[in-house]
C-alpha cells in the first residue's frame, strides 16, 4: 500500500525499484536498464527487440562506446540490406558492457512476455549474469512465472510475494468510484455490489 487509499501496483513497485536505483547510481560506476513488457505489444517484444532495448539503454549511459560495440554495429550496417544485430551478437555486447561496469536490470510484468520468447529472454539474462558478476537483474511478474525463472536462475534467486489485502482493495476502488464523471448515474445497492463482488474475487495481481 502507498498513499493513504492508493493499492501498489507490479508497475508502481518497479517504479519505486528503478527510481531508486537510478538515485543510487549518481556518481558512481554504475548503469541501470529497465523494461516493461505490455500484453498489448506482447508479439513485438521479442527476445531481440527487449534486449536491444536494454542494450541502447546500457550504452547511453557510458562516456565512450566500446571499440568492440562499433565495430559490431558497423558489421551489421554493411551487411546485405543492413540488418541489426542478432540476439547472439546483442548478449555479447551486453555481456561486454556489463562485465565492465556495475549493471542492474530491471524487468517489469515479465509475466505478460510470450512464453516462448520468455524462454529466450531468460536464457539471455543468464548468460549475461554467468559472464558478469557485477550485474544483477529485478523481475516483477505473477506468481506462475517463478518456478520458470528461479530453473534460469537457479540458486541465485531472492524472492518476495507482494500480495494485496481485500481492504486495501475496496479503499482503492471506494476512490476509483468516487472520481468516476458518471456517478450520479450508481446508486448505492450497485456500488455495494461492485465492492462486495470485486473484494471476493481479488486475485493473485
Amino acid at each position: 500500500m502507498g498513499e493513504k487509499g492508493k493499492v501498489l501496483t507490479s508497475c508502481d513497485i518497479s517504479s519505486l525499484v528503478i527510481d531508486w536505483l537510478c538515485d543510487q547510481a549518481k556518481g558512481q560506476n554504475t548503469t541501470v536498464a529497465c523494461f516493461y513488457f505490455d500484453f498489448a505489444a506482447r508479439k513485438d517484444q521479442s527476445p531481440t527487440s527487449v534486449l536491444g532495448a536494454l542494450l541502447k539503454q546500457l550504452i547511453c549511459g557510458l562516456e565512450k562506446i566500446p571499440n568492440e560495440i562499433s565495430r559490431a554495429y558497423l558489421s551489421q550496417k554493411n551487411a546485405i540490406g543492413g540488418r541489426g544485430p542478432q540476439l547472439t551478437d546483442i548478449v555479447k555486447m551486453l555481456q561486454a558492457i556489463t562485465s565492465e561496469t556495475r549493471t542492474f536490470i530491471c524487468i517489469d510484468a515479465l509475466d505478460e512476455c510470450i512464453a516462448r520468447y520468455r524462454v529466450k529472454i531468460l536464457d539471455s539474462l543468464n548468460q549475461i549474469l554467468e559472464r558478469s558478476s557485477n550485474t544483477r537483474v529485478f523481475v516483477a511478474g505473477r506468481q506462475h512465472i517463478e518456478a520458470e525463472v528461479g530453473n534460469y536462475f537457479s540458486g541465485r534467486v531472492a524472492t518476495i510475494h507482494v500480495t494485496p489485502r481485500r481492504h486495501e482493495i475496496i479503499s482503492y476502488l471506494h476512490n476509483k468510484l468516487n472520481e468516476d464523471t458518471m456517478r450520479k448515474e450508481m446508486d448505492n445497492s450497485l456500488e455495494a455490489d461492485i465492492l462486495k463482488k470485486i473484494g471476493e474475487d481479488i486475485s493473485e495481481m
